[in-house]
């Protein structure tokens, strides 16, 4: 069992999460023959009536052994995903932890038995290969690294070190709940396993090494691919649709990951298959609602990556000599050889000054140049593929009347002058390919 450490170079406070349970104590024990640099952290779960007495023994333990004991209890859970919410929790005070300490090393007890229970939990739940490999033995994060010196160990050799040293620890009674997914499989299916062979542990570890292996090369392709199609947030669909369905989805995943910060058990399989389902519509505008409050949005060929935004507000400007709405700058000038829609001439006499820049209201309309057709702005924004996000923020110059004069680089009124016509105002604004590409 001493074997576990070997490898390990202690130069530095490590953090250690103990929960007093015999997995936590058997690591604690082993950490402590290397280094006494050991900062114990605990949390206080506070949902059954052991709580407060594990805590009190683990703050003896430590006061006995001189060790750093830092610890905190959870009054009150607001998820309906308990085990969820504690695991974020418990990573939450392992970060503050740290980071308090200066310390970029964590080590937990994860073992061989627990790395069963997740790989046939992630095969039924959906993941990508990853996932599917269960729990890494180390773990880089951004600021810190995991360390699991147990995972080739089984839940036996635990026990028997513990007995043979003496070891203390308390056991879990909320283990014994089958409400708990992981809890059916630790009492009904790893037995079984473990029945079959009792090395068990030890073929899922090679088989996680092994899917590990092949993640880290798919990882260098998807990296490879990424910039084809993806930028700001944004998918070019066309692009995307360029490469095989399992490349696909590996990008997805990736893409996901870093949306949600590399998060574990937000974004599954399903959500993967309905974000592939979204863009292979051939609805040009759709919408897919994913996990914490993110949107993805679908508009003509580009796919958006969004946090939940709220309506848009109305608005109404006086414009004086620039403005810039919504990425689109529009400015006074004095001269201009341009005469398409992003330039506007306009005669001060014929229109009620002064001028506005709002947004769409219902049932606006245009009296479109050269042709005294009223035409509806919705209808214009479909025909000039505007996305959905943007129709209802995007600027149209008005004057006092509210007469719409300009929806700059889409559209000009009667109201416009010809270039060789007569006029005293000149607007232009960027350039629509910019605003979009």
């Amino acid at each position: 069992m001493n074997d576990v450490l070997n490898d390990i170079i202690f130069d530095n406070y490590i953090v250690v999460g103990v929960s007093a349970g015999p997995d936590s104590m058997c690591l604690l024990d082993l950490l402590r023959k290397k280094t006494d640099k050991i900062i114990v952290c605990h949390i206080n779960h506070n949902v059954r009536k052991e709580s407060e007495k594990e805590e009190k023994f683990l703050k003896e333990y430590c006061k006995e052994h001189d060790l750093i004991f830092e610890t905190t209890k959870i009054e009150s859970y607001h998820e309906n995903n308990f085990e969820n919410e504690a695991r974020k929790r418990r990573y939450k005070f392992y970060e503050k932890t740290l980071k308090k300490y200066q310390s970029n090393t964590l080590f937990l007890a994860h073992h061989g038995d627990d790395l069963i229970e997740t790989v046939l939990m992630k095969i039924m739940r959906g993941s990508n290969i990853e996932g599917y490999a269960g729990i890494k033995e180390k773990s880089k994060l951004q600021n810190y690294q995991i360390i699991r010196p147990l995972i080739n160990k089984s839940k036996e050799d635990i026990l028997k070190y513990n007995e043979s040293h003496n070891i203390p620890y308390f056991i879990d009674s909320s283990n014994k709940n089958i409400n708990y997914t992981r809890n059916r499989y630790r009492k009904n299916i790893v037995p079984l396993l473990k029945k079959e062979d009792k090395n068990a542990h030890k073929k899922f570890l090679k088989f996680s090494k092994t899917l590990l292996e092949y993640d880290n090369y798919i990882k260098k392709l998807v990296m490879e691919k990424l910039n084809t199609f993806y930028k700001n947030k944004t998918i070019y669909i066309n692009n995307f649709n360029k490469l095989d369905t399992f490349l696909k989805k590996n990008c997805l995943y990736y893409i996901m990951n870093c949306i949600y910060q590399n998060k574990n058990n937000i974004i599954t399989e399903r959500h993967i298959n309905n974000i592939l389902s979204l863009i292979e519509s051939k609805k040009p505008n759709l919408t897919l609602n994913l996990p914490k409050g993110i949107i993805l949005t679908k508009e003509y060929d580009k796919l958006y990556i969004r946090e939940n935004i709220e309506d848009t507000k109305e608005y109404k400007i006086l414009f004086k000599d620039e403005i810039n709405i919504n990425n689109l700058t529009i400015k006074k000038v004095k001269e201009e050889e341009k005469d398409n829609n992003s330039i506007c001439r306009i005669n001060s006499k014929s229109v009620k000054m002064p001028l506005y820049f709002r947004n769409r209201k219902m049932a606006d309309y245009i009296i479109l140049k050269n042709s005294n057709y009223r035409k509806k702005i919705k209808e214009i924004f479909i025909e000039e593929k505007i996305p959905i996000s943007q129709r209802n923020s995007y600027p149209m110059l008005v004057d006092k009347d509210d007469n719409i004069i300009w929806i700059p680089c889409i559209k000009k009124s009667k109201f416009c002058i010809k270039k060789e016509g007569k006029y005293d105002i000149i607007l232009k604004c960027n350039e629509r390919e910019d605003l979009y590409e």
